[in-house]
């Protein structure tokens, strides 16, 4: 019921943030201040989507449920108003600062929120970048103070969507200092420190809808006219590929911690301090990091205007075909939902891979194009399509097949398998 819920959610509020990203590009072109590159702006649409997905299927296990803490620790029972609203809005702000504020932190906890700050640029879009790789949550304890309120659980659900899209429309830079309200809201001024990567502002403005966390705990910081804020991470993800960003940094830490000497050394990797590696290994195996702020070169891959459109032809039919899931997840049923997100995945991950001009796009293309076809020539059909438009598994075949044309010629023309970077999944 909750993977329909919120389904239906994100058929409303996909078309509303898409508008908006597009309306931040065309505004930042008038007013000659154009934020936003089309290949991040793609990477950061196409997490957007793999978020999504993720999260309408449910693929996180809870330690400790909100529904037992409501259990075995409310005090009060009160009844649903406007007023047990406000205080499961405060609540769940509370909880979002710590919760961030351990993310960035704890080299472990770091992996789950490195796509959110791995684009280089700051805007709407870039909202969008939100973790596939945090399956299990260990932090609901955060909750305690509603649980002791007795707030009950179906506010908590309607509340905390809300208090996630309110995160969206600060990630600008169109939008300057807004007086009264820094000392209240975070704003864009706090949320462009938050994402700077200048040593002045590492680290600071943490909280999600109110500042005041910030300023009670010691981690605010206003924004400085001097040091404009640069953006980024200090490892760069150097791909526009969504999912290899998401398991980046747990990549690195697999590796450190088989690589250490010290057995010690490999345990406390994953809760020391982020970005923290043992001394052997850090001698042995340097990885590029970035020291100067205003010395680095923003990760860029010229693609040609027909490549261009063409990457977004696939990011667009790849949306269309999640507008279709969303709406439906609990028509096409398990296990067959599990597999069309999987398919999400795979046709994000192989378009992706052409973005960063790489010539194995080629393959994952060819394997996604199969599998679809598969599944049309094995069910007869493309997950309950047909009962709408009794015509749209043919155009969806047709697709398949002209998309690994069109893949091929592209990556024998522009690219070519000697000249592709083939990048792996490595700093």
């Amino acid at each position: 019921k909750n993977m329909e819920q919120y389904g239906k959610i994100l058929m409303i509020a996909t078309p509303a943030f898409m508008f908006l990203i597009l309306f931040e590009k065309w505004y930042g072109w008038v007013k000659g201040k154009d934020t936003v590159r089309t290949m991040d702006m793609l990477s950061s649409l196409s997490s957007g989507v793999t978020n999504a997905v993720k999260d309408v299927l449910g693929l996180s296990i809870t330690i400790l449920t909100y529904g037992w803490l409501l259990r075995h620790l409310a005090i009060f029972e009160v009844k649903s108003s406007v007023f047990v609203f406000v205080v499961a809005f405060f609540v769940l702000d509370f909880q979002g600062y710590w919760v961030h504020r351990i993310a960035h932190r704890v080299n472990f906890f770091w992996n789950k929120h490195a796509i959110h700050h791995s684009s280089e640029e700051f805007n709407l879009a870039c909202a969008l970048r939100q973790s596939i790789s945090s399956f299990v949550n260990i932090f609901t304890f955060f909750l305690i103070p509603a649980a002791i309120l007795g707030v009950p659980a179906s506010v908590i659900g309607v509340v905390a969507p809300l208090h996630l899209f309110a995160q969206f429309w600060y990630h600008t830079q169109h939008i300057d200092k807004m007086g009264f309200l820094e000392n209240i809201i975070v704003t864009p001024s706090h949320h462009r420190v938050h994402h700077a990567l200048n040593k002045e502002y590492m680290d600071k403005n943490f909280a999600q809808i109110f500042i005041f966390w910030d300023k009670l705990f010691g981690t605010f910081q206003a924004e400085i006219k001097e040091f404009p804020p640069v953006y980024g991470i200090t490892r760069p993800a150097q791909t526009w590929n969504p999912i290899k960003i998401n398991f980046q940094h747990l990549w690195l830490l697999i590796k450190d911690a088989w690589r250490a000497e010290n057995w010690l050394d490999k345990f406390r990797i994953w809760f020391m301090p982020t970005g923290w590696r043992p001394a052997d290994v850090e001698a042995r195996f340097p990885v590029k990091k970035i020291e100067n702020a205003l010395d680095f070169e923003k990760y860029d891959v010229k693609s040609s205007n027909q490549l261009t459109a063409w990457l977004w032809c696939q990011f667009l039919i790849t949306l269309t075909l999640s507008l279709y899931f969303f709406g439906h997840v609990m028509t096409i049923g398990s296990p067959n939902m599990f597999i069309y997100g999987a398919f999400l995945y795979l046709s994000i991950y192989s378009f992706t891979e052409l973005m960063d001009r790489n010539a194995f796009a080629l393959i994952w293309e060819t394997v996604k194009n199969i599998v679809g076809l598969g599944i049309i020539y094995w069910t007869g059909d493309w997950f309950g399509v047909q009962n709408s438009f009794f015509w749209a598994k043919y155009l969806i075949a047709f697709y398949f097949v002209f998309s690994t044309l069109i893949t091929a010629f592209f990556v024998f023309k522009e690219i070519g398998f000697e000249t592709s970077k083939m990048s792996e999944l490595s700093y």
